[in-house]
C-alpha cells in the first residue's frame, strides 16, 4: 500500500528529527559520562545509554509516524545522526555545557540558601560557634 506523499514527507522528516535527537542525548551522555572512567563502567554505561535512547527515539516514532519503522527511517535517522556529529555537535556540546555550568551554579546557591538557616539553628541548638568547633 502505497502512502501518500505528506505523510511519507512526515516520516522522513521525523527520522531526521529522531536522528538529532540521538546526537542530543549522545552529547548529554558525554558530558554526565566523563573522561576518567574504567572501560569496564564505560561499558556498562554506553549500554544503558544506547538502551534508553533507543527507548526515547522509538517512543518519538510512536508518538510523531506511529512507529513505522521501514529501511528508509533507519537510513535518515543515521545521515541526520552523522550530520550531527560531524557539523552541530561542538557547537551544541558547548551550549549544553554552559547550560549545565548555570544549572549547577543555580543548584548550589539554592542549596546554600536552605543549609544555611538549618546550620544556625543547629548551632544555635548545639551552644557551639565555629570557633568553638575548630579548637574542640
Amino acid at each position: 500500500m502505497l502512502l501518500p506523499i505528506r505523510i511519507q514527507f512526515d516520516i522522513v522528516l521525523y527520522a531526521l528529527l529522531a536522528g538529532l535527537l540521538t546526537g542530543i542525548m549522545f552529547d548529554l551522555y558525554r558530558i554526565i559520562r566523563g573522561a576518567k572512567v574504567p572501560k569496564f563502567i564505560v561499558f556498562i554505561q554506553d549500554i544503558l545509554f544506547w538502551s534508553l535512547a533507543a527507548v526515547i527515539v522509538f517512543t518519538f516514532l510512536l508518538y510523531t509516524n506511529y512507529a513505522f519503522l521501514g529501511a528508509y527511517v533507519y537510513i535518515f535517522m543515521v545521515i541526520s545522526l552523522l550530520f550531527y556529529l560531524r557539523f552541530i555537535s561542538s557547537l551544541i556540546f558547548k551550549v549544553e555545557l554552559i547550560i549545565i555550568g548555570k544549572i549547577r551554579g543555580v543548584s548550589r546557591l539554592i542549596f546554600k540558601n536552605i543549609i544555611y538557616p538549618i546550620k544556625l539553628i543547629y548551632s544555635k541548638i548545639s551552644g557551639k560557634t565555629k570557633e568553638q568547633k575548630k579548637i574542640t
